[in-house]
């Protein structure tokens, strides 16, 4: 059975394009209100689920979290393939900004990897609150994936980096 996530829908949760706007844990700035720092948070659940969820070709929906969290995971998939051939933690970094930089998708646009998981935005304005909310979300996954993906030597972790070969939900990443 698919993880789920544990982030309940709550009518007092921005939502943009019917995708939540969760509390995160991070230092990098954009739209996400900020969560406690000794509760787990959205990117930490992804994470911790991922090597699991990665396994299964269809995801059951529950809550809005739930959409995101399915989101995270399929970033989280295409973040190790990046990472896949760096055999440091330098290399690595390198790969994962130069992902960062890349421009977010949103519902509507070409390259937005799940069509019917979000609905389009109404507006323009929010269309760029998702986009932010997204990119600083794979900021942070991408920061914290890295301490994962990596061993304190600064080498390569076997048991994160083989789940790259993996396809979440069948979907081929280029």
């Amino acid at each position: 059975q698919v993880y789920h996530s544990s982030f309940v829908d709550d009518d007092s949760i921005t939502k943009a394009c019917g995708c939540p706007l969760l509390p995160l844990k991070t230092h990098i700035k954009g739209p996400a209100p900020t969560s406690e720092p000794d509760k787990a948070d959205i990117v930490d659940e992804a994470i911790t689920f991922f090597r699991a969820n990665v396994f299964f070709k269809n995801f059951h929906v529950k809550s809005p979290a739930d959409k995101l969290l399915i989101y995270l995971t399929f970033y989280i998939n295409i973040a190790l393939k990046r990472l896949e051939g760096c055999r440091t933690i330098a290399v690595g970094t390198k790969a994962i900004i130069n992902l960062g930089l890349e421009k977010v998708p949103v519902p509507g646009e070409p390259g937005f990897p799940f069509p019917g998981l979000f609905t389009l935005p109404v507006s323009q304005e929010e269309a760029e609150l998702l986009r932010n909310y997204l990119k600083q979300i794979r900021e942070e996954t991408s920061g914290r994936l890295l301490s994962c993906a990596y061993r304190a030597n600064g080498f390569p972790n076997k048991w994160w980096l083989a789940f790259a070969k993996r396809k979440f939900m069948n979907i081929v990443i280029l």
